[in-house]
């Protein structure tokens, strides 16, 4: 099994490229290489230079290698194709400069299900025409990253988006062709929605390309889950804690991945708000690492 561990911009607070919060995009790549990642994501297009050789000189110099990127946009609004479409293109384009391999899809918050993250039961479900459509731009996306890009391209399942529960997920890969798109599976975010990682892991590894670890501190969960709880403001009250203190079983994840063979990149993800007192995005990363080297990876 030859696995390598990256990080993301997202573990600094970095969630969308004109959020003034964020920190300088070079300090990020510092930040990753002392914490002792190889490989950092991309980031939301944008925040990183988009002039191919700035960006290369840099991640040269802290000798970081371009893991894959995400397209964090609205899938599910019919009327914001146009911004899905000059967010995924763009993505494609930076991560082919790089010799990037993963595009990772993501249908960002849509304010009817941010009430209800976590609750499958509770959440608004679209109809059949609304599915279709919104499938249909999924699979669009998928095969332009995947044929026309030659990228490995993944969909994300996420909190308080149309793309958040396990009969989603599972039928969105029943119904769009395996060749152009597999599946960037995120722990923490499986947690979230009130399912079993590992359990899920078992099922579709064979379809697993990529992974996004991330743990979920289970008493914020009950807590954000019980008061509907904006996802944002959840991150800032901590649900996504560091690996190994939350209620991910990560040895498990790592056993699954052996038994598989999975051999690729697995990023640590620890969405954070950067401007609280008491938030430490160098140390969680150090901290990351040292548990997912405790561990044997």
């Amino acid at each position: 099994m030859t696995i390598q561990i990256g990080n993301a911009p997202c573990s600094w607070g970095v969630e969308f490229a004109d959020d003034p919060r964020n920190p300088p995009w070079r300090q990020v790549l510092k930040e990753n290489a002392e914490a002792g990642y190889s490989g950092i994501e991309l980031g939301p297009v944008g925040f990183m230079p988009e002039d191919p050789a700035v960006l290369a000189e840099a991640l040269e110099e802290f000798d970081q290698t371009l893991i894959g990127g995400v397209v964090f946009r609205p899938f599910h609004d019919p009327a914001a194709w146009d911004d899905v479409m000059d967010g995924s293109v763009r993505t494609c384009k930076a991560l082919v400069a790089h010799g990037a391999q993963h595009l990772v899809l993501i249908d960002s918050i849509s304010p009817r299900r941010a009430p209800t993250a976590g609750r499958w039961d509770a959440a608004e479900k679209m109809d059949d025409a609304e599915w279709q459509a919104y499938k249909g731009r999924i699979a669009d996306i998928a095969r332009m990253g995947a044929e026309e890009y030659g990228l490995t391209v993944g969909i994300h399942a996420h909190a308080a988006g149309f793309m958040d529960f396990e009969p989603e997920l599972e039928r969105l890969l029943d119904e769009v062709d395996d060749k152009i798109l597999k599946i960037c599976f995120d722990t923490g975010h499986h947690s979230y929605a009130g399912y079993d990682p590992v359990a899920f892991m078992k099922r579709h590894i064979d379809r697993i390309s990529y992974m996004h670890f991330k743990d979920i501190d289970p008493k914020v969960k009950a807590e954000v889950v019980a008061n509907s709880t904006d996802f944002y403001t959840a991150c800032g009250q901590g649900i996504f804690c560091n690996l190994g203190d939350g209620d991910v079983d990560f040895p498990a994840v790592r056993q699954v991945l052996l038994d598989a063979g999975f051999e690729g990149w697995c990023t640590v993800e620890q969405d954070c708000d950067p401007t609280l007192p008491d938030t430490d995005p160098l140390g969680d990363a150090k901290i990351n690492a040292s548990y997912l080297k405790s561990i044997g990876f």
